[in-house]
């Protein structure tokens, strides 16, 4: 009988500032689920740029390697210094990393 393939849940970031206005340190929290472990894969952010009012004015991608193994049942999370070009966050404006995935293998 098969153990299943993995099966990985991704919780909301945990945000925290850092010293440049273009960067944040991103925390997530991996679970899985399934019935073998997840190898390898990669966390792909979403990254905010957020004017002085409010407006969202783009969203820029960026991926880093998934803190894997993770084991069958198990869980794991993994800190990141998320960064988008300096020349996109102007003064007055910041970035949020709200949007966070994973692939696996």
């Amino acid at each position: 009988m098969s153990a299943g393939p993995a099966a990985l849940s991704v919780s909301d970031p945990s945000r925290a500032a850092t010293d440049q206005r273009w960067c944040e340190k991103v925390t997530v929290s991996f679970s899985n689920t399934g019935g073998t472990a997840v190898r390898s894969g990669t966390v792909t952010f979403g990254t905010h740029i957020i004017g002085a009012l409010g407006i969202d004015w783009a969203t820029i991608g960026s991926s880093e390697i998934l803190p894997a193994p993770i084991a069958a049942g198990a869980k794991k999370s993994g800190t990141w210094t998320v960064c988008v070009d300096a020349w996109r966050v102007p003064l007055g404006m910041h970035i949020e990393t709200r949007d966070v995935s994973a692939r696996w293998k």
